[in-house]
């Protein structure tokens, strides 16, 4: 079960380095696995564009297909609307236009989560 979670947070980490590669902005990794059964982090990043939005979503699913040879369970949302949701399984990735993720605010609504990494 450990060595299951280290590769989670492998893999949760390596998502992060995607986004930030694609310049996504105010990145932040939370672990919610004491919260909640549906995931064990949240993935939350803000994106300037639509086009950066979907950038960084075919970006995540191409490179986290090569490296671990997982695909993404489903994609929710999309650019257009501000928002896309990435179900990685143990992982969700929500990539946002800074108005959508003002709007949703996720990091009050997991405010007891641990913030394991926060990139501006």
């Amino acid at each position: 079960m450990e060595e299951q979670q280290i590769a989670i947070k492998e893999l949760a980490r390596f998502v992060v380095d995607v986004i930030a590669d694609k310049k996504g902005e105010d990145i932040v990794l939370l672990d919610i696995s004491s919260q909640t059964v549906i995931a064990d982090y949240f993935i939350l990043c803000s994106a300037g564009s639509d086009r950066q939005i979907k950038a960084i979503v075919n970006d995540i699913g191409q490179q986290v297909k090569k490296e671990f040879g997982i695909f993404a369970r489903s994609v929710e949302g999309n650019a257009d609307a501000g928002w896309v949701l990435i179900d990685l399984g143990d992982i969700v990735v929500h990539v946002f236009n800074p108005d959508a993720r003002a709007f949703y605010d996720l990091e009050t609504w997991w405010h007891e989560a641990t913030v394991l990494l926060k990139m501006q």
